[in-house]
């Protein structure tokens, strides 16, 4: 039955490998109807794609069952607290079986749903006869015996449904991140497809908590704050009202802090157009949400707004291509660069002579990335000689043993190197599959998703709503007038900033501090002045946009990251650095408002 009242959900997992204590802390803090968890990312549905390959009962996040759930079940069942969590990953029965033969063991009475009909692995034969292209690169579809997994993106509907049913424990595959938290709030307060503002509030919401702490003073431009407290950081809660606005904060005598600024970096992290954030249930528009600080820890976000329901699903598969593989080297003493640079140089050619030796073809990339010495900042861009570094060397090629000739080679040469060499730890690395993204759109009318608990199983069908007018794009700042004596600062100075990534693309989401500097901001950062910064890694184009509600701008670059966290040879294959190379840019701004706003 709908409710009007406030619906409180915690979110203690951002990734596979989240800290356990979540659970337990959320759980601790009382007063929560939902506690969610988001475990997948794409390069996560690769490595468990793997682990399903190997055995028919993997492919889920296992420790949610042994760590998030085990030892807190009792306390669960005694709070009445649901949880909903996409930790069921490429394989969501065996990861529901193993969850419902632990609550078994305890003795207790919790159900258990499964969402599923993500997987369109079954359904390879119509892919390949429809032939998608990749939506971002227009890379045609790979070959079918080289695919490991092919999952639609689902939306928060069929989890609402589990829980209208009665489920206590909501397990799903791939689902959009958000999901988790919106599927809560559509069951609470009774949203159809057609409350598109709520819809997107609450999908606000649950993009504010997907990744943990990174709400919550993790990640965070202005770390020092937040240092002394990290490791009792709290994990975020949201409490959302029926508009579909809602309240951050975490509970209390926790470490970390809930401020503006925690929660305008986690809007911007990892979106694109935000006039157009595109889920399965909803296109948001964000560029018009408020942030406002309610008190100590606690934030306030409001303005929301949703367009239409999109009709397809974002389907995503991994594919083998080829294999990769590198090492890390660390040189000390006076001219370590010029060192690791002979070193790496010597290394290819070495390995590149043996290669034409057997006939075998040559690298199909090559990286070296001097860790020390500035290489993530670019040419022209370099303090003075390093002293100390270590070499990032990596390479791909289509062949294992082509991987392996490398990483002998370059062990093999410790005692033809120049002076200074370091690091010898650890066994040799071996090769490594490189799994990569390929991404696509599905009707979703080609899409069976079911919901089965011990009721049964029922099909949810996706129903059809009228689109929205759309509002039209905010403007771009207008130019700023200088009043008194124009000064360069560092970007840091004047902003928040977050970076994060999605398939090949990487985006910075830039938030002023105070309303004033944004024009400044957004006349500093243009096109060509990004494209300048990241000349060293960009290989696509830049987009930016302005959000005029939390005085904010989002850049959005393509072909920036080396094919992605699945398969770059990156020491940053995610660009969660990148924000951090541009805060180090100087920005001319109006001195007096310096003066004025400090």
């Amino acid at each position: 039955m709908a409710s009007k009242k406030a619906v409180r959900i915690g979110g203690a997992s951002g990734y596979w490998g989240d800290a356990a204590m979540a659970t337990a802390q959320l759980l601790n803090a009382g007063d929560l109807d939902f506690i969610v968890y988001d475990y997948l990312a794409e390069i996560t549905m690769a490595i468990l794609a793997c682990m399903r390959a190997r055995d028919a009962n993997a492919g889920y996040a296992q420790d949610f069952v042994s760590a998030a759930m085990a030892p807190n079940l009792a306390e669960i069942t005694k709070q009445g607290v649901r949880i909903i969590s996409n930790a069921g990953g490429i394989n969501p029965d065996a990861a529901a079986k193993a969850l419902r033969a632990e609550i078994t063991r305890q003795g207790l009475d919790l159900s258990v749903a499964v969402v599923t009909g993500d997987d369109l692995m079954a359904d390879l034969g119509a892919i390949s006869d429809q032939a998608p292209v990749d939506m971002f690169s227009g890379r045609p579809l790979p070959e079918v015996a080289k695919i490991a997994s092919v999952n639609a993106y689902l939306g928060a509907f069929p989890i609402a449904t589990a829980l209208d049913r009665g489920a206590d424990i909501v397990l799903t595959g791939r689902c959009v991140d958000s999901a988790v938290t919106l599927g809560a709030a559509i069951h609470h307060f009774g949203w159809s497809p057609h409350d598109l503002d709520q819809l997107a509030g609450g999908a606000l919401a649950g993009h504010i908590i997907e990744c943990g702490p990174q709400a919550t003073g993790g990640n965070f431009t202005d770390w020092a704050e937040v240092a002394e407290t990290l490791d009792t950081i709290g994990y975020p809660i949201v409490e959302i009202e029926m508009t579909g606005n809602f309240t951050v904060s975490k509970p209390k005598e926790t470490g970390g802090k809930v401020s503006v600024g925690t929660v305008a970096e986690q809007m911007l992290y990892e979106i694109g157009d935000p006039s157009h954030y595109l889920l399965p249930d909803i296109d948001c528009d964000f560029t018009r949400v408020e942030i406002a600080n309610k008190g100590p820890d606690l934030v306030e976000v409001s303005g929301a707004r949703g367009q239409r329901v999109p009709k397809h699903y974002k389907t995503c598969l991994t594919f083998e291509d080829g294999y990769r593989g590198g090492h890390l080297f660390s040189f000390y003493g006076l001219d370590a660069e010029a060192k690791a640079a002979a070193f790496a140089k010597a290394a290819f050619a070495r390995s590149r002579r043996i290669l034409r030796q057997v006939n075998a073809p040559d690298f199909t990339e090559t990286s070296v990335e001097l860790i020390g010495a500035e290489s993530q900042f670019g040419v022209g861009r370099k303090s003075p000689s390093s002293r100390e570094l270590a070499a990032k060397i990596a390479v791909k090629h289509p062949d294992p043993k082509g991987v392996g000739l490398f990483l002998k080679e370059a062990t093999g040469l410790g005692l033809a190197t120049p002076p200074g060499l370091s690091g010898f730890a650890g066994a040799r690395p071996k090769p490594s599959p490189v799994m990569a993204l390929f991404s696509y759109l599905t009707p979703k009318a080609d899409v069976q998703v079911e919901i089965s608990d011990a009721a049964g199983r029922v099909t949810y069908v996706a129903e059809h709503v009228p689109n929205k007018p759309a509002t039209a794009a905010p403007p771009e700042p207008n130019p700023p007038r200088a009043q008194g004596e124009i000064v360069a600062v560092p970007l840091i100075r004047l902003a928040f900033a977050r970076s994060g990534d999605k398939g090949d693309s990487a985006n910075i989401g830039v938030i002023a501090r105070h309303a004033d500097y944004l024009p400044w901001i957004w006349a500093a950062l243009d096109v060509a002045r990004i494209e300048r910064v990241f000349t060293h890694f960009l290989k696509g184009d830049v987009q930016r946009f302005v959000l005029p509600g939390s005085h904010a701008m989002n850049i959005l670059m393509s072909g920036v990251l080396g094919g992605g966290g699945t398969s770059s040879l990156r020491n940053d294959p995610q660009g969660k650095g990148y924000a951090q190379i541009l805060l180090a840019e100087t920005i001319e701004i109006d001195a007096s408002l310096l003066k004025d706003q400090t």
